[in-house]
This record gives C-alpha cells, sequence and structure tokens, in this order.
C-alpha cells in the first residue's frame, strides 16, 4: 500500500484512534473502582471533618466506623425513611426531585457522649456548585461545626469557602432565632457584628 495516499492515512488514522478508545477505555474500566474508593474516603473525610475530626486516607474508615454511630433518612417533612442507606443518596440528584420526593440524609457523630447531627448542604455558588456538611450540636441549633468545598469558584474569593479562616466562623452561630423561626446563617459583605448569631463575613 502507498503510505503515502489519502487512503492510508485514513486507515491509518482509524486504526490510531480505535486502539486509543479501547486503551482508554481499559484504563478507565480497571481504576474504576479505586476511584469509587477514593470518593467513598473522601466523603467519610468530610463527614468526620465537620465534626472536628481530621481523618487521613488511611484511618478514615475506621474513624467513620468509630464516630458515626447512626445514620437514617428523613423525607421533607423530617419522617424517617426505613431501609435506606444515608451514605449512598447523592444530594445533588435528590434536590433535583420534586420536595415531596426528596430522600435527605442524616449522620449522627457520637463525641465523648455528646450527639452531633451532621447534614449535607448543597447550593450553586458563582461559577457552580457548592456542597458541604454541617454539624449542629445536640440542640439542633448550635453550629458545632462546617466543611465545605466547591468546583470551581474564584481562587482567593469564592475558593476560600474550604479554608478554616472561612469554616470557624460559623461555630457557635445559630440556625433559629429566639422565636424559634429558621434564620439559616446569612453571609455578609464587610463582616457581621459579634453579636450577630446569624451571620458570618
Amino acid at each position: 500500500m502507498n503510505t503515502n495516499s489519502n487512503t492510508y492515512t485514513i486507515i491509518y488514522s482509524i486504526i490510531l484512534v480505535l486502539v486509543v478508545a479501547v486503551s482508554l477505555t481499559f484504563v478507565a474500566m480497571a481504576l474504576k473502582p479505586k476511584q469509587e474508593d477514593n470518593i467513598r474516603i473522601e466523603k467519610m473525610q468530610n463527614i468526620l471533618a465537620s465534626s472536628h475530626i481530621e481523618a487521613t486516607v488511611k484511618d478514615a474508615i475506621p474513624l467513620y466506623d468509630k464516630y458515626i454511630t447512626k445514620t437514617f433518612v428523613v423525607n421533607s417533612k423530617g419522617e424517617e425513611i426505613p431501609n435506606v442507606d444515608a451514605f449512598t443518596i447523592n444530594l445533588a440528584s435528590e434536590l433535583k426531585k420534586p420536595v415531596d420526593k426528596q430522600q435527605l440524609p442524616v449522620f449522627i457523630a457520637t463525641i465523648e457522649g455528646i450527639e452531633y447531627t451532621i447534614l449535607p448542604v448543597r447550593g450553586k455558588g458563582l461559577w457552580g456548585p457548592i456542597w458541604g456538611y454541617i454539624a449542629l450540636e445536640e440542640d439542633y441549633n448550635t453550629i458545632y461545626g462546617v466543611v465545605f468545598d466547591h468546583k470551581s469558584e474564584t481562587p482567593g474569593l469564592g475558593a476560600e469557602i474550604n479554608t478554616p479562616f472561612f469554616e470557624d466562623m460559623f461555630e457557635g452561630k445559630q440556625i433559629f432565632n429566639e422565636q424559634g423561626n429558621f434564620v439559616s446563617i446569612g453571609v455578609l459583605k464587610g463582616g457581621a457584628s459579634d453579636d450577630d448569631m446569624h451571620a458570618v463575613d
């Protein structure tokens, strides 16, 4: 075959593309279990971090098993849904469903005899989704700890949400006001006053 012909070039290109595609598919399939393990361990680390338990890749599983003493799933009314594994719930997918169809995971961490309720959160950032976990104290009102992450926020600005500088400001804040109404925590440009229990900088 004439190696300078168009036919040769086309056949060569097709074979090369097929070889590369098959190779990439094989590598992706071979690495998939490892990728899934890494995602699972990172999720455990984030859940633990919201309650001030730092875990490495090596000790995340035993620490999770030690401190996360209960998990369950609730609906939008707060009613427990039986026989659903909270850890497998994908909040991004659930939030796309109608509110009355959503399944919401709850994690309970027991640390030195005190129970903390850990809830996943998810929302929209400037350039993409943001997510995290919020740990509440036993009054279900006071924030014990938080951990946030993002996909593509601006470095030095929105990307700061996953730094201690930002996350530590949430500790001790409250999500209900004195009348018992849910007010959440506001993020105020320019900062919040020291006595504002419902806002951070």
